[in-house]
Order: structure tokens, then sequence, then C-alpha cells
């Protein structure tokens, strides 16, 4: 690749380049570069390069990219979704509600059957819309790169894509109110890890 750079065999929007003097790294998204590395010569170099070839604007120190907002501290990075959480809950219309504690109620069972066999009735209607069900459990996975403590309702969720159900949506919209009870939280990113769980 040009300027030494070589693209990842994993993620072919992201490009690295090795040298003695230390690692740089470039993410691609359309039209949004992230530059990092081990080496202010080589991200100063880098960033040269491409404005010799590109049109492009440096805002400086990372601060927000693809919906992750970036901190600077003396522990690390805490990284977060405050902004992207919040769009979220106001699109659902979910800015007056009482927030939830848990992310998933105790003891629930959802399930694919919507016709119960002991009562002989319907016990749960299928979404008339599954997209909205669709589109909510895709934005909520996106927040799991930051909460992973959505992780196991987010997934168990996104198991109901095909044919989702009322309960369903109702579990997922439980969901986006436990996120309103802080929505600012996400992970650190610590410069000293002690490698602990």
């Amino acid at each position: 690749m040009a300027a030494g750079f070589q693209q990842s065999h994993l993620d072919y929007s992201l490009l690295i380049k090795k040298s003695s003097v230390g690692i740089v790294i470039v993410l691609i998204y359309v039209d949004d570069l992230l530059v990092t590395g081990s080496s202010t010569e080589l991200i100063d170099d880098t960033k040269q390069i491409l404005q010799n070839n590109f049109n492009i604007n440096d805002f400086g120190p990372l601060k927000y990219f693809l919906g992750i907002e970036f901190a600077r501290k003396n522990k690390g990075f805490p990284i977060h979704q405050r902004k992207y959480a919040l769009e979220i809950i106001s699109d659902l219309g979910l800015g007056g509600s009482k927030p939830i504690s848990t992310p998933v109620e105790v003891n629930m069972k959802l399930t694919t059957l919507v016709f119960d066999k002991y009562s002989g009735s319907s016990s749960d209607a299928v979404l008339l819309d599954p997209g909205e069900y669709q589109r909510l459990v895709g934005r909520l996975l996106y927040l799991t790169v930051t909460r992973p403590d959505l992780s196991y309702a987010v997934q168990t969720l996104s198991q109901f894509m095909n044919a989702p159900k009322r309960s369903h949506m109702d579990a997922a919209i439980r969901v986006v109110k436990y996120i309103k009870q802080d929505s600012s939280s996400g992970i650190l990113l610590a410069a000293q890890p002690d490698g602990s769980l």
C-alpha cells in the first residue's frame, strides 16, 4: 500500500504502519478518519501525507467517532455513547418515563409461541411492523459497544428478529428504560490495566 501502510485482513478499513519509531493506525469510515499510534512523529507524518493527497480537516484529539464519545483522563480513556443513548430514548418518546433498575425482568421467558395450547387462545400478538422492533434491537446492539451490561438482554432480544411479538417489544422498551437510569454509563480503557476482571 502507499506510504508503507498495510491493510488489515480482518477489517479492510484499518490501515497499519510499523517502523522502528513505532506504530501508526488509520481507521477509515466513509469520510471520517481516526489516526492514532505510539509515536507523535508518525502520526504527524501520516496527517501530512493525507493533507498532501486529500482535502482534510484535523479536528484535534479524539472526542467523538461513530457515535462513541471519548474523554482523556489520568486513569485512561472513558468511552460512552450518551448522545446515542439519549437519541434512542427520545425517538421512543420515553423522555418522561420512569427509569428501571434492571435491563431484564426477573424470570422473563420470551418465546416464539403465539398460541397458548393450554388455554386455547392467542397469548401474545405478532407485531404488524417487525421493522420497528428490528431497528430498535439493532440500535441497542450498537450500544453494547460501550455498555456490556446490556449484552445479555440485547442478545436475547436479537433471537426474535424474524417474527417479533408484543412481549418482545415490551422487553426491548424495558432495556431502553434501564438505559435511562444512567445514559452516560460506559467503559474505561485504562492507561495502566491490571488484567483483572
